[in-house]
Order: structure tokens, then C-alpha cells, then sequence
């Protein structure tokens, strides 16, 4: 066992620089930055982003040098700054640079469409804010074809590099209290990306999200790195739904190198994810790395194919590596998430080198999601079919919510399961077991204590 800690520990002092950059400015430089005309930062130096250790199906972008330089003057009076940063962007797009000057905090008031950039630069060194006007957002902020997600902003198009090293703030605050009074409140994503190819986001702090911190639809070839993700709740009211990465109808994504504290998963593969790259992850207080939720719409045929999870550490989580499927019928999970009797295939799926630290199961396997009753589940067996799955090189030490089982290996029949291969696997219980609840899947396959006691789903 050659787990690489040492790499997800230089990631997380990596990130947190990134995080708390040194204040280096002088007095009347911070004074008139806060009053939306800072001196003329200097543009960030590019970060040299490579894929690595494992290399991705396509070669990683490789943008070219940009030849105009922007800058983006924030009103400093807390007034929308969205008319400012759409002129940035037009005048710089097709070979320039953009930059949002460090010590500078943009107040986004308005949603904005950035599906047309091309060949640009997005230097973030200050602060990007989005207002707490609820009802505006809820009217206004764009909508995706899939589980309600809507978006501050939409950011497409090709070639685009964003880094810097500065802030996007959700502002999540306001909408988790109102959340937790109508779960039916449309709370957008921090970054909602669709129809991105051949670009690269790197070096940024993402915080306060209202739901997922990074949705990316309908894209291709896009490397996140070095990215530092956290939130969380100063009420009683929880950060739901702060997903790390959901990827949707996308191909060829590369997540590496970063920092996740969250409440949910820490990367998701929604629907239609194919040749994903993840490596190099640190997540803490997640759901953990998950394929699915999938077949959750009738009718529609889910695939999540290709894809490779290296090198990843798991703490306080409910899970580690996880596949988590709808039923073939209905089922409430909560009153804004309904789903079940869909359809589709899960393939060559790798999770290689995790390691646990507190996790409730490291390694869940279900057809049951939204469904906790195990023998109701059953009576509508998905058909979504699950092959080629390998968990492997998986150690530490799970909670004591399901001891002494450290996971569940569960197929809604043995037809729809095939190859699914656990090796390596040195992750015990507090009890100083392996036990593990396997249904219709080969036991012999498996580097765990099989068992038909059934201690329940996350």
C-alpha cells in the first residue's frame, strides 16, 4: 500500500495559500482600491498547469500568449459592477486579458451570459461578490435542464483560461435560511458552465455557495486546478446540496490538485460523464466521489463511462467511493428531489488509491437511492446496468455509524451487475473489522467480509 499523503497534504498547504495571499499593498493603495480605483495591479503570472500523474484522454489546452490587456473598474459604492465586467469582457475577448484587480471586492447584481468568450483571460485577483437579492435571483439566474440547477453565471465558449488567485462568494448565507423555510427555492450555482471546451480554471477560492459550488454541462476538454472550496452555515440551518464538481454531458474534465470542505459530494458524475479525470483531491465533510445519482428520470438513458478517480483522501465523510442509483419507480428522497425508473449504463469506473479517515462507508454500491427501504427497492429492480468497476488500494479507518461494516456492495439483480472488483482494500471498523453487506454481486471478487446483514444506505 503506497498511499500518497504526502502529495494531498502539500495540495491542502497549496490551496490555503491560495486562499490568504499576503497582503502586501500599501495604505493609499488599499484605500483607493476600496474605493473601486485600484493602482494598476500587474498581471498574474500564468499558472503552468500540467495533469499529473495520470494524464487525461486528450491532451490538456494549451492556450496562447494574449496581446490586449484589460482592466475591471469596480464602482466601490456596493452598486452592481455586472455592466463593468461585461465591457471588460467584449473589449478584451478574441486574444486579451482581463483583470480584477487584487484588494478590490465586484458586486454581481446581475446575471450574466459569458457563452461567447474566445481565446481570453480571466485574471480573478480581488474579490468576485454576488448580491443577496433573492428574489432577483430566482427570477433571473439561468436555468439548466436538470435537477432545478440555475446559475449566477453561465461561462462558455473556447479558450478560456480563469486564475488568479482571488475570490468568487456565493453569499450563501441568506439562502440557506431561506432554504431551510421552502425547499423549493431555485438556489443557483456558483460556476455554471455549458458549452466550455478546451479551457482550464486554476488557482481560485471558491466560498459560500448557495448550492453547487461548480456545475459543468455540455462541455469538453476543461481542466479544473488548484482549487480551494469551503463553506458552511453560521446558523442552525445547514449548506445543503454544496456539491465540489457535478459534471453533466460533458467529456474529456480533468479535477485535480485542490481542496474541498463541503457538506456534499466532493465531485458527482451526473448523467452522461465520460472520460473523467479526478487525482490529487483532498475532501473533507463530503458525500464523498460519486457516479450518480442516475436513472432518476423515466425515459431517459443515463451513461457514466471512463472514468478514473486517483489518489484521494476522505475525511468526515458519509462516503467514500460511491454509485448511487435510482429504482425503477418513483421515490421521494425529500420534497424537492423526486426520481426513479430510469435507465443506462455505469462503465469502467476506477477509484485508485482513497484514503479514509472517519467515513461512514468506504465504498457504497447501491440501487436503492432515494429508497431506504431495502425490501420495497427490490420489488422495482433498476435495469441500469453496472460493469468494469474497480476499487482498489483503498486504507484507513471508517465511523461508527454502520461498524463493524465499512461498506455495501448492493445490485438489484445479478444481471445488471458484472466485473465490479474490490483489491487491496485495508480500511477497517472501529470494531477492527472488514465486514461489508454485498447483494447480488460476485463475492469472490471482493477484498471484503461479505455479509446478508443489511445495516442500511446513506
Amino acid at each position: 500500500m503506497h498511499f500518497q499523503l504526502s502529495s494531498i497534504l502539500s495540495i491542502a498547504s497549496a490551496a490555503v495559500a491560495v486562499a490568504n495571499p499576503s497582503l502586501q499593498d500599501a495604505s493609499l493603495d488599499q484605500a483607493l482600491a476600496r474605493r473601486g480605483h485600484p493602482k494598476h495591479t500587474s498581471a498574474s503570472s500564468r499558472p503552468n498547469v500540467h495533469c499529473h500523474p495520470k494524464t487525461p484522454h486528450t491532451p490538456a489546452p494549451s492556450p496562447p500568449a494574449r496581446t490586449k490587456t484589460c482592466y475591471v473598474k469596480s464602482s466601490g459604492n456596493g452598486t452592481d459592477d455586472s455592466p463593468a465586467i461585461l465591457s471588460a469582457l467584449h473589449e478584451c475577448n478574441n486574444g486579451g486579458h482581463v483583470i480584477f484587480s487584487k484588494g478590490v471586492t465586484y458586486l454581481i447584481g446581475t446575471a450574466m451570459d459569458w457563452t461567447f468568450l474566445k481565446h481570453i483571460d480571466l485574471d480573478i485577483q480581488g474579490e468576485i461578490l454576488f448580491s443577496d437579492d433573492t428574489d432577483y435571483w430566482q427570477a433571473n439566474a439561468f436555468p439548466f435542464v436538470f435537477q432545478n440547477v440555475t446559475s449566477f453565471f453561465k461561462l462558455g465558449g473556447e479558450d478560456v483560461f480563469m486564475y488568479g488567485g482571488g475570490t468568487l462568494n456565493g453569499n450563501g448565507q441568506v439562502w440557506y435560511d431561506l432554504y431551510a423555510k421552502d425547499i423549493y427555492t431555485l438556489r443557483p450555482v456558483l460556476i455554471g458552465i455549458d458549452g466550455l471546451k478546451d479551457s482550464i480554471l486554476s488557482d481560485l477560492v471558491l466560498r459560500y455557495s448557495p448550492e453547487y459550488y461548480n456545475f459543468i454541462a455540455n462541455s469538453s476538454n476543461v481542466v479544473y486546478n488548484n482549487i480551494n472550496i469551503a463553506g458552511g452555515s453560521s446558523s442552525k440551518n445547514l449548506a445543503k446540496n454544496t456539491d465540489g464538481w457535478d459534471t453533466y454531458r460533458s467529456d474529456n474534465i480533468v479535477i485535480q490538485n485542490s481542496v474541498v470542505n463541503n457538506g456534499d459530494d466532493c465531485v458527482s458524475f451526473k448523467p452522461n460523464s465520460t472520460n473523467i479525470l479526478v487525482q490529487n483531491l483532498f475532501c473533507n465533510g463530503s458525500h464523498g466521489i460519486s457516479v450518480g445519482s442516475l436513472g432518476q428520470y423515466p425515459g431517459e438513458f443515463d451513461i457514466v463511462e471512463n472514468v478514473y478517480v486517483y489518489n484521494t483522501s476522505l475525511h468526515n465523510a458519509t462516503d467514500g467511493a460511491r454509485i448511487k442509483v435510482w429504482p425503477n419507480t418513483a421515490s421521494a428522497l425529500s420534497g424537492d428531489l423526486q426520481g426513479g425508473g430510469g435507465s443506462g449504463r455505469v462503465n469502467n469506473i476506477t477509484y485508485d488509491t482513497m484514503y479514509i479517515d472517519n467515513v461512514d462507508y468506504a465504498i457504497e454500491v447501491d440501487q436503492c437511492y432515494g429508497q431506504k427501504n431495502l425490501t420495497l427497492c427490490l420489488e422495482f429492480p433498476s435495469p441500469l446496468t453496472i460493469t468494469d468497476i474497480i476499487f482498489r488500494n483503498f486504507t484507513g479507518k471508517t465511523s461508527t455509524k454502520y461498524q463493524p461494516q465499512i461498506g455495501t456492495f448492493a445490485c438489484s439483480s445479478e444481471s445488471v451487475c458484472n466485473n465490479i472488483v474490490a483489491s487491496d482494500i485495508n480500511v477497517l471498523s472501529p470494531k477492527g473489522v472488514d465486514e461489508a453487506y454485498c447483494l447480488n454481486v460476485n463475492e469472490t471478487a471482493l477484498d471484503v467480509t461479505c455479509t446478508t446483514n443489511f445495516l442500511g444506505f446513506n
